[in-house]
């Protein structure tokens, strides 16, 4: 006989209860994005008075999850950027010579005195006093090798050096300079996904395009200026020493040094250390914060290994003044007075209080590790995403219309049924995708179009199953039962699969395609549900009160 329990009916009307209220708000608001301004109110983001007029008319105590729109429907920006990873090999060799140098003074008996040359951007050029201790000196530097790991995983140095004459020439090997370009534009995928999550903006497409080229898309920004404006700051920190100040901006620097501007102090140039003791790749943490006279500031904590830098260098040059070099402009240059442990402290300058919030921001996101060029870029208007949301609307209705006039006219009363179910499928998958907070691509309605056509297909298998049963002199309760069970394998086996598919497609695929995969997965999830549990729950209400003595379907 037809059973159903009764707390199993009260969870199958709950769940289609809830998904409904999930996926409500997508029509009770006409255009809606959501901030973090809104929440107070509704966690809805509200731009327009016409907005703020259906709002007010929306409980609070209701869900106001909204479906995402992706940058074919909302409209955003779109760059592509090839990341300049020739850039780090400078920076790299910068970092170096503290440590060629350091080694090479320990054989100063051996090789004599020791001046880095002028030379190219990716190498280090040292000329040695007493050439006859080349060899002693190519054997110190090539010590300083480390080893990098390969594809292959033979072990291949970072490092070459060889002899030109009394010049040692120090050059990135090939193996290290594959290493760092890919480790270059990993860090500057990281970077740019960082600083875009820091600004609030929700569902970016942000991935690697070939070896160094980032794709980035954004829905909802205005404009692709100001996305490169968002990704551009480069908020590179550095502590430097400091050699000398002077007001002459021609003034020639040393061998290893620079010549940088002030922040506050117009016509002040401040010549630095080439070579910087801590940089901001090794903050971990940034906060705006106020100095002991109430001034905005920053406060920055280090890593283990920044901490230590920072704290040496400050135990042994107490008294001497230290820099603080935020993208090529001394912000500060206060004077050394005691040891500071603890790898902590405090950037101050004439910043307002949004100044120091905003670099707060950047430095916790980090520093560029390289420049970036952008090769093409497009801002899409959201009318045309609008008119993306009409066809696919039209294509919707067409579909679904389509699909409630042919069950009505093949199954009757129990067509009827699966259309009403066919209705709480489409609900309830506007409610997941509010629920997860997915985003909605032109593929996604396509997507949508192909559950609804395929929503119905359990409700046939289960129908025309019944029919045989019926046709073998079955009860009318009998046969309905049987229906369901024998057909159950076949509808479980057809969504596994179709599940699997979307399964895969979402994890190797990307952009528009996993903007597929997502609404053809969770429209079989909810196509199973409502064509198993809903339509013959409404199937046994419906017989429990007519006891019909023959059906007819």
């Amino acid at each position: 006989m037809l059973h159903i329990d009764t707390w199993k009916r009260v969870l199958i009307w709950l769940v289609c209860v809830t998904g409904l209220l999930m996926a409500l708000p997508n029509a009770f608001y006409t255009r809606v994005e959501q901030s973090n301004d809104a929440k107070a109110a509704i966690e809805l983001g509200i731009d327009t008075p016409e907005m703020q007029a259906e709002a007010a008319q929306w409980p609070n105590w209701l869900p106001s999850s909204l479906v995402n729109l992706g940058l074919d429907l909302r409209g955003g920006a779109h760059l592509l950027a090839e990341v300049k990873v020739s850039d780090v090999y400078e920076s790299r060799m910068d970092a170096m010579w503290p440590e060629i140098r350091d080694a090479l003074r320990d054989e100063r008996a051996t090789v004599g005195t020791i001046r880095r040359q002028n030379s190219a951007p990716d190498e280090i050029r040292v000329r040695i006093s007493q050439p006859e201790g080349m060899a002693r000196a190519l054997e110190v530097v090539r010590g300083l090798a480390r080893q990098v790991q390969t594809l292959s995983g033979v072990g291949a140095t970072d490092i070459e050096a060889r002899s030109e004459g009394d010049t040692i020439v120090v050059q990135l090997s090939d193996a290290e300079k594959l290493a760092s370009d890919d480790r270059t534009v990993r860090q500057s995928l990281e970077i740019i996904r960082r600083r875009i999550d820091e600004v609030g903006t929700r569902e970016p497409t942000i991935q690697r395009q070939g070896a160094d080229r980032i794709l980035i898309q954004v829905p909802g920004v205005g404009s692709a200026g100001e996305l490169k404006e968002i990704i551009g700051t480069t908020a590179q920190l550095t502590f430097n020493p400091v050699a000398g100040r002077t007001t002459d901006a021609d003034t020639a620097p040393g061998i290893g040094q620079e010549v940088v501007p002030s922040l506050d102090e117009d016509g002040v140039y401040y010549i630095l250390e080439s070579a910087p003791v801590v940089t901001g790749e090794e903050l971990v943490d940034a906060q705006p914060a106020f100095d002991q006279n109430g001034r905005p500031a920053v406060n920055f904590r280090f890593n283990t290994s920044g901490a230590r830098k920072f704290g040496d260098y400050t135990l042994e040059n107490i008294g001497a003044p230290f820099a603080i070099v935020l993208d090529d402009e001394v912000i500060s240059a206060p004077v050394i007075q005691s040891h500071i442990p603890g790898g902590s402290g405090i950037i101050t300058g004439n910043f307002t209080v949004e100044e120091s919030t905003n670099l707060a921001v950047l430095l916790r996101a980090g520093a560029l590790p390289a420049g970036l060029e952008f090769l093409e870029e497009r801002t899409i208007g959201p009318e045309l995403g609008q008119d993306s949301i009409d066809a696919g609307k039209v294509a919707t209705i067409v579909a679904f219309v389509a699909v409630l006039v042919f069950m009505a006219l093949s199954y009757g009363l129990f067509g009827i049924f699966a259309n009403i179910a066919l209705i709480l499928n489409v609900g309830l998958l506007f409610g997941l995708l509010s629920l997860i907070g997915a985003t909605l691509t032109l593929p996604g309605i396509a997507g949508i179009v192909l559950t609804v056509g395929m929503a119905v297909d359990a409700n046939v298998l289960i129908f025309e199953r019944i029919r045989e049963e019926l046709k073998s002199a079955r009860g009318p309760a009998r046969a309905i039962e049987l229906g369901y069970e024998k057909a159950l394998s076949a509808i479980l086996d057809a969504n596994v699969t179709t599940f699997i598919t979307a399964t895969i497609l979402f994890a190797m695929g990307s952009g528009p395609v996993r903007g597929f995969a997502i609404t053809l997965g969770l429209g079989i999830l909810t196509s199973v549900f409502t064509a198993i549990f809903v339509t013959r729950l409404m199937i046994v209400i419906w017989f429990e009160r007519r006891r019909p003595k023959t059906i007819e379907v």
